[in-house]
C-alpha cells in the first residue's frame, strides 16, 4: 500500500490557534497555508498569491475572525476555495484539462521523486486531491478536513479511500523504481 506521511519541517499547529493579534494569526499560520496550498496548485507562486489573497481577507475580516473558536478553519476553507477558483479559471483558459507542471524550485525542497507523487495527487479528481492534501500535508483529522470542505466524513472517507486506492494503482511501478 502507498505510504504517505506529513511533509517535513515545521510542526503542524493545532487544529484550535487562539492568537490575539491578525500578525500572530498570520505568522503562526502561513508556512502551514503555503504547504496546503502548494498541494492543490502545484505552483509555488501561485501558491503564494492565493495565501497572500486569503491572509488580504483574513485582515480585512479579522474583527469578526478574531472572535471565531477556529479562525484557521476559516483560512484553510478560504484556500481551498481559491485554488478551486484558480483551477476552475485556468481550465477554461486552457479549454481542456488542467496540467501542472511539478517544479523542482520551491521553499520546500522537496527532492523530484515528491514532486513526482504530488504531481499524481494533483491529477486526482478535485475532492480527492484536496482531502490528501488536508490529512497528509496539513495534518488535519478525516473529521477537519471534512468540515474544511463542508462534506460528511462518511463522504471524506469514502473519497480518502477512492484516492488511496487509485494512487496505489498509479504508482505501483513508480514505488519500484
Amino acid at each position: 500500500m502507498t505510504s504517505l506521511r506529513p511533509i517535513t519541517g515545521d510542526a503542524v499547529e493545532p487544529v484550535l490557534v487562539r492568537v490575539d493579534s491578525f500578525e500572530s494569526f498570520y505568522r503562526a499560520r502561513y508556512r502551514s497555508a503555503l504547504r496546503l496550498a502548494i498541494v492543490l496548485t502545484g505552483s509555488t507562486a501561485a501558491a503564494e498569491d492565493l495565501v497572500q489573497d486569503a491572509m488580504a481577507d483574513a485582515h480585512r475580516l479579522w474583527s469578526r475572525l478574531a472572535g471565531y473558536d477556529d479562525a484557521n478553519a476559516w483560512l484553510r476553507r478560504a484556500i481551498v476555495n481559491r485554488a478551486i477558483s484558480r483551477r476552475r479559471r485556468l481550465g477554461v483558459a486552457a479549454r481542456g484539462a488542467l496540467r501542472l507542471d511539478a517544479r523542482t524550485s520551491t521553499q520546500l525542497d522537496l527532492p523530484a521523486r515528491d514532486w513526482e507523487l504530488w504531481a499524481h495527487v494533483r491529477a486526482l479528481p478535485t475532492r480527492q486531491a484536496q482531502l490528501i492534501a488536508l490529512v497528509y500535508v496539513d495534518g488535519l483529522t478525516i473529521v477537519a478536513a471534512a468540515s474544511t470542505l463542508g462534506i460528511a466524513t462518511a463522504t471524506a472517507n469514502t473519497h480518502l479511500a477512492r484516492a488511496k486506492e487509485r494512487l496505489e494503482r498509479d504508482l505501483a511501478d513508480w514505488r519500484t523504481s
